[in-house]
């Protein structure tokens, strides 16, 4: 199956023209930069401040110094951040992208319900608690509510289409979340133990959690990558991408699992955190336009800029204890997403 886009144009209209012939070099550079800032900073700033020398020295001239021992301390921290933002920022554009819905997000096919369910069975039926084994329930529940989710999308009349892929993801996430209050309401110990897990932290992954799922994180960005020129011609509507050559349904279908692949990942290294892969694919298309091509790619390095830079203000805010990440993404994405949709060209699709 080749998923390698011919040349096709982003969705057609002036605006969507004017934003297509925009040059990504800078922005390229910007995304670029961020990351770099934000790791930097992600590296010297928490309960202990380290100043930006001493972060370098700490990799090129390690000497076991407190300051350098802080700053290798929050290595894993800092690249769980990277590649879990790169996901969901990756995700996000896929699902809205796919959806042609500007609010999708990678919660639209029931991902962070599916893994939040399986983390809880996990805990309340066999007791789990390791992080290993909490990352393995949360993936593979992601994975069944997307292939439930997508499944029941396309038994539908009208096949897997955004309308239905919305609808059946709500109702995998509805029928997931009410199961998931049943059991918090009569085991306590369950509930006390995933009320951690559930706002979302960068600090619970570790180097073996990050090794054993990169791969399905490499994979899906992979697909990704592949599947993004195809996304300008679903962005143009089914009966045009047919007319273009695409096959719609396997273009969707590897999208989904794409999506499954990242956002799943994600979700099972560092728990839901929103507003990531809402956010981010808006911002980027006001940088670069409509070309998917380009939108994918910068996504991955906005998302993780952007989850480093919250998890180092919640860092601050809570020193010398630290504030969930994925409090602080809600808390400052929820203005900046205002902010983009009161400019409404940057959230056409």
């Amino acid at each position: 199956m080749s998923l390698a886009p011919a040349s096709i144009p982003p969705a057609p209209g002036s605006a969507a023209r004017r934003r297509a012939r925009r040059n990504p070099g800078w922005a390229i550079v910007v995304c670029a930069a961020a990351v770099v800032v934000a790791a930097a900073l992600s590296l010297a700033l928490g309960a202990r401040i380290v100043p930006l020398d001493a972060v370098w020295e700490a990799f090129l001239h390690p000497d076991g110094s407190t300051d350098q021992a802080a700053v290798l301390s929050r290595v894993p921290t800092t690249i769980t951040g990277i590649v879990v933002g790169a996901a969901l920022g990756m995700g996000g554009t896929l699902m809205q992208g796919m959806a042609r819905n500007p609010l999708a997000d990678p919660g639209l096919l029931g991902v962070n319900a599916g893994a939040s369910l399986f983390v809880v069975l996990g805990m309340s039926l066999f007791g789990w608690q390791a992080p290993l084994a909490i990352v393995w329930c949360a993936l593979a529940g992601a994975a069944v509510a997307v292939v439930l989710g997508y499944g029941a999308a396309a038994a539908s009349p009208g096949g897997a289409t955004p309308i239905t892929l919305a609808l059946s993801g709500a109702a995998v996430a509805a029928i997931a979340t009410a199961v998931i209050t049943g059991i918090l309401i009569v085991d306590e110990s369950t509930l006390d133990s995933y009320r951690f897990w559930q706002l979302g932290s960068l600090t619970s992954a570790t180097f073996s959690s990050l090794g054993q799922l990169g791969g399905f994180l490499a994979l899906g960005a992979i697909l990704a990558i592949a599947c993004s020129g195809r996304l300008n011609a679903l962005a143009l509507g089914d009966d045009v991408a047919r007319g273009l050559g695409v096959r719609v349904g396997v273009s969707r279908a590897a999208s989904v699992l794409a999506v499954v692949l990242l956002c799943g990942t994600a979700t099972a290294l560092a728990g839901p955190i929103g507003f990531v892969g809402l956010a981010v694919p808006h911002a980027v298309r006001f940088l670069v336009g409509a070309d998917y091509r380009w939108i994918v790619p910068l996504s991955a390095a906005a998302g993780a800029s952007f989850l480093l830079l919250c998890d180092v203000i919640g860092r601050i805010l809570a020193r010398p204890g630290v504030l969930e990440v994925g409090i602080v993404t809600g808390v400052v994405g929820a203005p900046v997403f205002i902010v983009l949709l009161r400019r409404r060209k940057t959230v056409g699709l």
